[in-house]
């Protein structure tokens, strides 16, 4: 018999992966090197940054049957092809001073990748891990939540002591190793295959049988195409939707905004925003974690209740300390969405097609990415006030709670009709 993976390095292989495509988030440490070299405007720098988003989450979406179909090893080689050469060839642009040139490579290309990348572990990791889904997956995510704090760092040395162009192409070839290594150990489990615990019943002190760890069934095993078709799909695109846009405008604006309402030094509100990426990390796992306890509906439930009295505090916070324990409060929930997204949607669709499920969610991270910094830049321009951009945002999450209430009867409810159905079909046989 061919011998089974440790589950353990499957995951350790997915955040390997994420690590790698997750630096995008540390953009923004490209945007003054690319201002003084080329005398790029930062907007058009920033434009490529969205554009990589936008190409994240449709990219997902639209590959997400090719992922399925070629399995976690191959698409994680398409990963490291699409996302490498988008880095290389923004090197290549930087080289020859070409804006467009590195819009298309960094933004549609990396942006590719990034997508499949992303996905690619996703279902894989839940089939491995049914007992501790929300684990599983936030371990990987975090991957994408921790890589600004590590590649951060080395970009901003590298940029002090190479030409900017030959930094791109370094760190191209250094994703590229990385993911297709990452890529070489995922494999999905063996048809049937269940955890050691899950497989066998521990022995109690008397001797007979314990109790297995509850693990409750999926709601269904869903095609994407019966899945689009359900309400609780839709519930969660505009949960997801409102989370990240809050979240993502937030973290535009962190650093100005920290200057301006408190009156804290450059210095300062740089080193806030390091810290950010921590928090970030540290929300993916640690609220997904969590949601193996409490239920993800309860999970996205207290993202919401949460995130609305730290907006609405933050309106009227002039404390530093204070500022900053509230924006790392929300910078938690914010990670902990996407963290605990993939194991909510293998609860309510199952594993079927997972990936590609998953991947038509994060559409609304690509149209997140744009709108959330969109919606603060011109309520700022309007106003020239935090204050309403805050309670706006506070609005859109209440309204997202009152969501996330929807969802939960919806799927309380799924759950009591296909309890009676198996009761009924019981009575009969």
């Amino acid at each position: 018999m061919e011998k089974v993976k440790n589950r353990w390095l499957i995951a350790l292989s997915a955040v390997g992966i994420h690590l790698s495509i997750g630096s995008v988030y540390a953009y923004s440490v490209m945007t003054i090197p690319l201002n003084k070299l080329h005398g790029w405007l930062k907007s058009d720098v920033t434009f490529a940054f969205s554009i990589a988003i936008l190409f994240l989450g449709f990219s997902a979406a639209f590959l997400g049957p090719w992922v399925e179909r070629m399995g976690p090893r191959n698409s994680g080689r398409l990963a490291a092809v699409f996302y490498s050469l988008g880095i290389i060839g923004s090197g290549l642009a930087v080289k020859f001073g070409s804006l467009s040139l590195f819009i298309l490579s960094y933004g549609v290309i990396g942006g590719i990748g990034l997508g499949v990348g992303y996905i690619t572990p996703v279902s894989t990791l839940v089939k491995w891990f049914p007992d501790r889904r929300g684990l599983a997956t936030g371990m990987a995510i975090m991957g994408f939540g921790f890589a600004a704090m590590l590649f951060g760092p080395i970009m901003a040395k590298l940029f002090q002591v190479m030409d900017i162009w030959k930094v791109y192409i370094l760190l191209g070839a250094v994703y590229f190793c990385l993911i297709t290594c990452s890529s070489l150990y995922i494999a999905p489990p063996p048809k049937g295959w269940l955890p050691k615990g899950m497989r066998e019943a521990p022995v109690g002190a008397d001797g007979e049988p314990a109790p297995k760890r509850a693990v409750r069934r999926d709601l269904a095993q869903m095609t994407v195409k019966e899945a689009i078709r359900t309400k609780r799909f839709y519930f969660m695109w505009v949960m997801l939707f409102i989370n990240i846009t809050c979240g993502i405008a937030l973290i535009s604006v962190a650093s100005p905004m920290a200057q301006e309402v408190t009156g804290m030094s450059a210095m300062q509100a740089a080193a806030m925003v390091g810290l950010m990426g921590l928090f970030n990390g540290g929300g993916r796992i640690g609220w997904a974690s969590f949601s193996d306890i409490i239920g993800r509906p309860v999970t996205f439930m207290a993202f919401f209740v949460i995130q609305v009295v730290a907006f609405l505090a933050l309106s009227t916070v002039t404390d530093a300390f204070v500022f900053q324990c509230l924006i790392m409060l929300i910078l938690t929930c914010y990670g902990g969405g996407f963290s605990t997204l993939p194991a909510f949607l293998g609860d309510m669709f199952g594993t079927k097609q997972l990936g590609t499920i998953h991947g038509f969610e994060l559409t609304a991270w690509g149209i997140a990415g744009i709108v959330g910094p969109t919606i603060v830049t011109k309520v700022l321009e309007a106003t020239g006030s935090y204050t309403t951009t805050l309670h706006i945002f506070a609005g859109f999450l209440a309204f997202a709670f009152l969501v996330s209430c929807l969802m939960a009867r919806e799927i309380k409810a799924k759950r009591q009709w296909y309890a009676q159905q198996q009761s009924e079909e019981g009575v009969s046989a």
